[in-house]
């Protein structure tokens, strides 16, 4: 019998039992550091979710302050709406329930998932809103099948209505979602993403004081979403109301006068700046922008060809054609240029500087003196006490009555127009200043543009002899408001040379002038005409490729009339363009009478 030992080598077993125990205890103390993560440094965030699965809150949509006009029509109102959200979380088949979603609100598929994803980024748990201004019909089919959609929640909320449509459109603006980016550039850190803010007129400028403060619920949910009741609420704070200067009658009429035509209105108190008209056309329906548009349906709007989302009244930029003869006169005059008794022989036209420049009446006016040539908007007038004057003086008399600088109004995108010099010309074109260009600016063409506000402004500047005023929609008597308007300032310019431009302009209308269709009896109206040729544009080009047939030389012309009533007692200014519409005399003259007579018999 052999004496070898029977023996069982344990060292591999060993071996890996050590090992085992090593990954037992790794695993262990991840699993127990795990644990304490949870629990102790992330304790908060999940103490959130668990809260926010069983608490909901929701926003309680304040109420926009109300725009009125100055007699109290309210112009701007809320009306009660639904709207539907979804809450993610609740969804236990996300496609599904989308599929469900959008058969039920019947919108496709692909724009609610476009919907939601856009609030990706929101808290767990926060409704998204998918639809709004539902219908009863549709309140109705998602209440009766609220325990089949638990991931839906109705609620109530004000929606903004405007009640005249377009009316006023441009100078109250309009409200539209409010996007990532202008939250993240720091505009409106207070607010959320999707709340409705004013984009632009009165509703932008004002937004701080119609917005209102909004309010919340809190409310306990089941597991499937079912509110159990709320356990703490706080009512939202509606908005201040605003009174705007506007005078509802005179701007539905200024908007019919408009109508079918391209240009604007504007109608003002010379003696406070108040405006009680400021029409543009072609217009558009802010009630439009409160719901959400299709792409499609809003690269319409924006690439129409006669954009009607611009204010022309306040953006407009146009030559001011015979209007401006007016600049040149009270210029000459404060510098003794010329007198009343200065004469210009016209006889159709003149050279000067070896060019040829023609007077609009082929045969010439005769002999002209100032009042003369202001009542017949004789050119070659003009011509001779512009070269005289020279640019420098009619540029700087341009800008003392308020050509190229903003007006000041409380609407956003103001314009400032060019009133053109020589150092201008040095530094835009690189060129020098012709001698040749002062002459066709002392008639307001060349590089010379002006908005209708503007043209407004400089009226109401000669109307009250030289008190400049800041226009503003913002009514004196509204409690609300945050602006403060300068007061009125007085232009270095003597009264009794404005007394001379305004004798000429009274004659304009009331003595067989240019402006003769203007006239109200007994109202004493002083105005000017002007017609302005077009500088050639795209859209010009686009008119000319339409009607290059039967288009008349009228037709490429803009027609001007600004004027003011009365003669000695200045209350309402009128300023009329009509975009090709031939003379001035022909077609912004008769407008301008109407709104002239509608202020009369409402005011005067």
């Amino acid at each position: 019998m052999k004496n070898d030992k029977i023996y069982e080598d344990l060292i591999l077993v060993l071996s890996r039992s050590k090992k085992i125990f090593i990954l037992i205890l790794v695993l262990t103390a991840f699993l127990l550091l795990n644990f304490w993560k949870i629990q102790v440094l992330d304790h908060k965030k999940y103490w959130e979710q668990s809260e926010a699965n069983r608490m909901r809150e929701i926003v309680l949509s304040s109420q926009r302050g109300l725009i009125k006009d100055r007699w109290e029509t309210i112009l701007a109102d809320n009306k009660a709406s639904f709207k539907v959200s979804i809450i993610r979380e609740n969804c236990e088949d996300y496609d599904k329930s989308c599929r469900k979603i959008s058969r039920l609100l019947k919108i496709e598929e692909d724009v609610l998932k476009e919907r939601i994803k856009k609030y990706e980024s929101f808290p767990l748990f926060k409704p998204i809103v998918v639809k709004e201004n539902l219908s009863f019909e549709e309140v109705a089919v998602i209440e009766a099948r609220k325990l089949e959609f638990p991931e839906l929640i109705l609620q109530a909320e004000p929606k903004r209505f405007y009640p005249f449509g377009s009316l006023a459109a441009h100078a109250l603006g309009y409200i539209q979602e409010l996007s990532g980016d202008e939250i993240k550039n720091g505009l409106y850190q207070q607010r959320r993403l999707g709340d409705l803010i004013g984009k632009t007129g009165v509703e932008k400028v004002y937004e701080a004081t119609l917005v209102g403060n909004d309010g919340e619920a809190l409310e306990i949910v089941d597991s499937v979403g079912r509110s159990k009741g709320e356990i703490k609420r706080r009512d939202p704070q509606k908005g201040q109301n605003l009174m705007l200067t506007l005078d509802y009658a005179l701007q539905e009429k200024a908007e019919e006068l408009l109508e079918g035509r391209e240009g604007a209105v504007v109608m003002m108190d010379p003696r406070t700046g108040e405006i009680l008209a400021l029409a543009s056309f072609p217009t558009f329906d802010p009630n439009k922008f409160i719901d959400r548009f299709t792409p499609e349906e809003w690269l319409d709007l924006v690439n129409s060809p006669e954009f009607p989302l611009e204010n022309r009244a306040v953006r407009g930029q146009y030559a001011p054609g015979s209007i401006f003869k007016l600049v040149v006169d009270l210029g000459a005059l404060e510098l003794g240029i010329i007198d009343e008794e200065t004469t210009f022989k016209c006889k159709g036209e003149v050279e000067i500087y070896n060019e040829p420049f023609a007077c609009w009446v082929e045969k010439g006016h005769g002999e002209m003196n100032l009042i003369q040539g202001i009542r017949n908007s004789c050119n070659i007038f003009h011509y001779q006490v512009g070269k005289t004057m020279g640019i420098e003086e009619i540029s700087r008399y341009a800008r003392m009555l308020g050509f190229g600088a903003r007006t000041g109004i409380d609407l956003p995108g103001e314009k400032i127009g060019l009133v053109p010099d020589p150092e201008w010309s040095r530094e835009v074109r690189n060129e020098r200043w012709q001698p040749g260009e002062t002459i066709s600016v002392s008639i307001g063409q060349g590089p010379l543009l002006v908005t209708p506000l503007q043209v407004a402004i400089y009226t109401s500047i000669i109307a009250t002899r030289g008190r400049k005023v800041t226009p503003h929609l913002l009514n004196s008597q509204s409690q609300t408001g945050n602006k403060v308007f300068e007061e009125s300032n007085k232009v270095e310019i003597q009264p009794s040379t404005f007394e001379t431009i305004i004798q000429g302009m009274w004659e304009v209308v009331n003595r067989g002038g240019t402006g003769w269709a203007a006239n109200v009896q007994g109202f004493d109206i002083c105005g000017k005409t002007g017609s302005t040729q077009l500088i050639s544009t795209e859209k010009d080009e686009e008119k000319k490729e339409i009607e290059e047939e039967e288009e008349e030389e009228e037709t490429r012309t803009h027609s001007w009339f600004t004027g003011f009533a009365s003669k000695d007692d200045p209350k309402v200014v009128v300023t009329v363009i009509v975009e090709y519409g031939g003379m001035g005399g022909a077609t912004a003259a008769p407008l301008a009478r109407q709104l002239f007579n509608l202020y009369r018999r409402k005011y005067d």
